[in-house]
């Protein structure tokens, strides 16, 4: 269906007299509520207002709302008790949980942790026995693998394991 000039015509007013998409799709005949839409951008028609009643104007408050003069604000407590919702079935639950917050965790380097040197091995230069840790862009010439000698049980190399692998006692801790 090709946009006549009568047609772009008719559209604009029916626009402007407040139809909505779909109805100016119907009444124009062979088009669908979407390529309305899609001229009406095209053509940079001005909005409408929506139609259903008044608009409620919105103000933003410039202050806080006043408090009670006994509100205790936050307190940096390390233990809270809140009630916490909990759903089972159709009925809710209300129970009151001790939250604890979660300790900090030591994130200095270790001091035994030693870089290897990769022996820059291609894909398929690697074996069984050869670490499997990429190094670098696969898309870029100097993609390479580390290639150092791994353990029996593992891909990668002591180094790039310790990388790889969290034991479960820490990911525990983490949550």
């Amino acid at each position: 269906m090709n946009w006549t000039d009568e047609r772009v015509e008719r559209l604009k007013k029916l626009w402007a007299d407040g139809l909505s998409a779909s109805q100016i799709a119907a009444q124009l005949g062979g088009v669908s509520r979407n390529a309305v839409i899609g001229k009406v951008h095209r053509l940079n028609l001005p909005g409408r207002a929506k139609s259903g009643g008044q608009a409620s104007v919105r103000t933003k408050r410039t202050t806080a709302a006043p408090r009670a003069p006994n509100y205790a604000g936050r307190t940096a407590a390390t233990q809270t008790t809140r009630p916490v919702g909990r759903s089972s079935g159709g009925a809710a639950l209300k129970q009151d949980l001790d939250v604890v917050a979660a300790e900090e965790i030591d994130t200095r380097p270790m001091d035994d942790v030693v870089v290897p040197i990769s022996r820059r091995l291609t894909l398929v230069e690697l074996s069984e026995r050869t670490c499997k840790w990429p190094v670098g862009d696969p898309l870029q010439e100097g993609f390479h693998f580390c290639g150092n000698d791994s353990g029996d049980a593992s891909p990668y190399c002591g180094y790039h394991a310790k990388m790889a692998f969290q034991p479960s006692s820490e990911r525990k801790r983490a949550r």
